[in-house]
């Protein structure tokens, strides 16, 4: 079994371990916070996230990539620099979210406290996300899957133990301590990032002077990370939006806030927490293919680039579609376990094309970074974006439709993303369209 395939699999494995506990977080979460408070819950968590995605700098990528790229005798050397690049980034974005926060009230039906809690994730995340991107690119798959792991199962471990020893009297502190809880378990990850990066420094060789100066890695890790950043950033603030959007529609169509809320609740916290289940062997394709899509492409590999390719989209579809089957088929039994609400169970059946589509999307966005085409997948993404919110907003607007709009502007969004994303690496690899076979370039 090739490094790739070995990897993937390292990685699902943990993950599929990960989402049965993030599947047990979500079902604690619903019955502690209730429809209302699961709402706010998933409405908040966009902003939380958006904040974290800026505060990384999609260091795990470009790091990942230069450690593909580079001699190992060049690694520890690009480590210090990314290290002091990323203390840097967390002073500076740490005082302009101060700001930010201080300004605009994005927190003011949550907790007094929760800025604080959120300004302290900014640092825990970027220097994880420096470790995060080494283990990646040494191909050290074993370490990012059990972090994954540890995640979830220490989530889960305080949010049970903490709800069952207290009563909280409003909703409002119990989703203080699910954010805290979130916020805290990032910390433990990377304590064990850290000792398990110290525990591999002894035998990584020492007593080499580096080419490269500290603004050459800068640069070099910055030509991706702004460009990726800028993709994150832009679906972290699309993410952010849309739970605004959704429920705006939805008033405007005849429901109350209230009841608008609760249904976006559903919809997020109960159909696409569902539906997204399996979308742990999506994401751990996505962290495989980075370097070894970039190993390929430094080295003008094009028959390595066709095979990662064809293996991808054939595992995407042996794992998707047969996932996909069974939640529909089951749609009524899974949605119980959160809600006793048929319209939780409609919202996941209708979103079939949603959840298949980015199974397929989301290892093709890490081939086109892989292959440095980033503000292709960009451009992708925001054309697929601009679909999905206008028909959204459309079509969940009108008093006849309803939900069911917001339903088949997520879908088409989603389809369009990943036809995109298709066609492009298909005419840069050479495969064809329909086949994923070799197609002779015309001379």
């Amino acid at each position: 079994m090739n490094t790739f395939l070995k990897g993937t699999f390292i990685l699902a494995g943990a993950a599929f371990i990960g989402e049965l506990v993030e599947f047990l977080v979500n079902m604690v979460l619903a019955r502690e916070l209730g429809k209302e408070g699961m709402g706010m819950y998933m409405s908040v968590l966009p902003v939380i996230f958006l904040i974290a995605t800026v505060a990384n700098l999609e260091l795990p990528i470009s790091i990942s990539k230069f450690i593909a790229q580079h001699d190992r005798k060049e690694h520890p050397h690009m480590i210090r620099h990314a290290i002091s690049f990323a203390t840097f980034i967390s002073v500076v974005f740490f005082f302009l979210t101060l700001v930010i926060v201080s300004v605009f009230p994005f927190f003011e039906h949550y907790h007094p406290q929760l800025k604080w809690a959120v300004l302290l994730f900014i640092p825990i995340v970027a220097f994880s996300a420096v470790l995060r991107g080494y283990f990646t690119g040494k191909n050290n798959m074993t370490t990012i899957a059990i972090s994954n792991f540890i995640r979830k199962a220490v989530q889960l471990t305080i949010l049970f133990l903490v709800f069952q020893t207290f009563h909280f009297e409003d909703v409002k502190t119990s989703l203080f301590v699910a954010i805290c809880t979130l916020i805290g378990t990032e910390g433990i990850i990377l304590l064990y990032f850290f000792l398990t990066y110290i525990t591999q420094i002894n035998v990584i060789s020492k007593g080499y002077r580096s080419s490269l100066t500290s603004s050459q890695v800068r640069k070099e890790l910055l030509s991706v990370s702004l460009p990726t950043t800028g993709l994150r950033l832009f679906n972290a603030v699309c993410n952010a939006f849309q739970p605004f959007l959704i429920k705006q529609a939805l008033v405007i169509s005849g429901m109350t806030m209230g009841i608008a809320t609760q249904h976006f609740g559903m919809l997020t916290g109960v159909a696409m927490t569902i539906g997204f289940f399996p979308a742990f062997f999506a994401h751990s394709l996505l962290v495989a293919l980075i370097p070894a899509v970039s190993h390929a492409h430094s080295k003008q590999n094009i028959s390595k680039l066709q095979d990662l390719l064809k293996q991808s989209m054939h595992l995407t579809f042996l794992y998707g579609v047969p996932s996909i089957l069974a939640m529909y088929v089951f749609a009524g039994p899974l949605t119980n376990l959160f809600f006793h609400s048929t319209e939780a169970a409609y919202y996941l059946r209708s979103l079939w094309p949603y959840f298949i589509f980015h199974f397929f999307a989301i290892p093709l966005q890490a081939y086109l970074i892989g292959l440095g085409l980033i503000k292709d997948a960009l451009l992708h993404t925001i054309w697929s974006h601009i679909v999905s919110f206008s028909l959204m907003f459309f079509l969940g607007s009108q008093s006849s439709i309803g939900m069911s709009g917001i339903i088949i502007g997520m879908n088409t969004g989603a389809v369009l993303l990943t036809i995109l994303h298709y066609v492009t690496i298909c005419r840069v690899t050479h495969v064809s369209i329909f086949s994923l076979k070799h197609k002779p370039q015309s001379t």
